[in-house]
Order: C-alpha cells, then structure tokens, then sequence
C-alpha cells in the first residue's frame, strides 16, 4: 500500500514540475464548482470528509467516504442565459473500493450571428458536455485513493471538440484528530478532436486542501491550495479559505472566500477599484439520513449572481 501512495504522489508531482507555463483555455467549465458544500467554503474544496457524493467531481479519492446507492442531481444558474446540471450515481464494492458515473452539462444559451459588416445572419448555441466513470480505493485505514476519467465534448455552432480528461486524488483522513489532507490532480489529458486545427489544453490544476474539525466546537476549518502548477501566480491567488458550522446533526451553514476570484473581477469604481462581492461565497444545507439538500451562492461573475442546488438521495 505504501508503494502505492508513493506512486501516486510522486505522479503529482511529476505532473506538477511539467505544467507549470502551460496555459489553461480549453474545457473551463471543468473548474466550475459542482458540490454546494464546496462552493460555500469557496469554490475549491478536495478534503471535505461528508457523506456527500458531489466531492467526487472535486477529488476522485473522496468516493471513499459515500453511502452505497446514492443517487445525486446537481443544477447552477451560472450566469444570465448561462446554467449548467449534473447528476452521478454510485455503488460500494465490498468493503473498500467504490465506483460511481456521472454527467455533466453546461448551456451557454443562444447567441447571435454576425458578418463582417455587423448585420446578424442568424443565431447559434454552445454547450459542453462530460461524462464521467470514477473509482476509489482504500489504501490504508486512513488513505484513499481514486481515478476518474471523463470524456468531453464541446460544441459551438457548426463545431465541434473532443477531449479525454483523468482526475487523480489522494486523501489522508485521521478521524481520532479530525484532521483530513488531500492532494488532486485535475483534468490531465488532451484534446482528441479540435475545433479546428489548433489543439486546445486542458485547464490542468494540481491542488492540496487540509481540513480541519474540533472535538468541543461544532465548527470546522478548510484551506486550499490551487493551481500550484502556476508558481508565477501571486501566492495569495492560490488560496481558497473556508469555515462551515454544524448548527445540529442534521443542519450546517458555512462560507468562504476565493483570493483569485476576487482579485480577477475587480473593477474600477469612483471609490477605487472593487469586485462587487466576488470571492465571498455563502451556503447551508439539510443532510438527513436518506435525503439530502444543500444550497450555495457566490459570484463568478461581478454582473450576476450565482445559486448552486444538490440534491441526493440514497436508494
């Protein structure tokens, strides 16, 4: 198991050194939050330990930690005209493996067509879809391990894309101490089929997250590392800090805020430069034993607003 671990770190790694002047504009979409709880604490979360199966898109190796049976839908409005759904559904293997399948879709809605000359000569849409198989593997007692794999397809008007994508996680959780540490590799891959014949990448982010719980306080602490793979960014870009709250055994709220996020929508303002609240995210949810609901709202955006909705329920 340790050669195993080992393996699977230095991969990362490896991963790590060899994208750090790549660019990412191919497939963002991929970096959307899908799980609430996560957009809450900030939009990037890979250690949150929950019976909550919409981590998986966050971090493979956190299937590990799902009910059996599980069925989760997922809906975001993104922006005006802009909304996106997913849904997934997994099943436990004997007593340390899982595997699950998801999809998920983004419609970017109808937009013009337009000549040379400015006169529009019609509409067309765009949409990208990703399908997705994942599986997870106890390690130890206290490492998960987990892979997924995700076929993507992007259109726009007459063209089309095609890419292959591999997301591999680790996570190390000590439930005595309640502390949790996870490292993940997102969207490793390549385009199979371009647009055109200039191949996109894919929006590569390797990222860490430690989580932290408290015995005598219902309140628990998370930090994230992201796209460590882009050393030249300022450090305070790669962090995404988060607090969530257990209300009761059944109820929590939290929040979060996204440095990048919100140093990248500030905007000139008579009062200087601002972000409108962009950074800051918001959510709570009702996890009972069958039925889950978790709702989050954030900006992406400083023009609009965002509300994100899981539901799951176990078969």
């Amino acid at each position: 198991m340790k050669k195993a671990v080992f393996a699977l770190l230095l991969t990362l790694s490896s991963l790590m050194a060899h994208a750090q002047d790549e660019s990412q504009t191919g497939y963002n979409f991929l970096r959307l939050p899908v799980s609430a709880h996560a957009a809450a604490l900030g939009g990037d979360n890979v250690s949150l330990i929950e019976d909550d199966e919409t981590m998986i898109f966050h971090n493979p190796a956190l299937l590990s930690s799902v009910t059996d049976k599980t069925i989760n839908l997922n809906y975001m409005s993104y922006m005006s005209g802009v909304n996106t759904a997913s849904a997934s559904f997994n099943r436990v293997v004997k007593e340390r493996a899982s595997w699950a399948v998801s999809g998920q879709y983004l419609d970017y809605g109808k937009m013009k067509e337009m000549n040379e000359n400015n006169v529009q000569t019609g509409e067309f849409s765009a949409r990208d879809i990703s399908m997705a198989g994942y599986f997870s593997y106890m390690l130890t007692n206290h490492i998960a391990g987990g892979i997924s794999a995700k076929l993507i397809s992007s259109f726009i008007g007459d063209y089309s894309s095609v890419a292959f994508g591999v997301d591999l996680g680790l996570n190390y959780f000590d439930d005595k101490h309640q502390w949790s540490v996870s490292m993940v590799a997102k969207n490793l891959g390549g385009q199979l089929k371009a647009y055109d014949e200039e191949y996109d990448k894919m929006p590569l982010d390797v990222q860490i997250g430690v989580s932290k719980a408290f015995a005598n306080v219902p309140l628990r602490l998370h930090l994230t590392w992201v796209d460590i793979n882009h050393p030249k960014y300022k450090f305070i870009n790669h962090l995404v800090v988060g607090a969530d709250f257990q209300l009761s055994d059944q109820i929590w709220i939290g929040g979060g805020y996204n440095f990048r996020r919100a140093n990248e929508m500030k905007i000139q303002s008579t009062d200087g430069k601002s972000s409108n609240g962009a950074g800051l995210s918001l959510g709570g949810g009702l996890n009972l034993n069958r039925f889950k609901l978790n709702i989050a709202y954030a900006k992406y955006h400083v023009s609009s607003s965002s509300l994100l909705f899981n539901v799951s329920y176990v078969l």
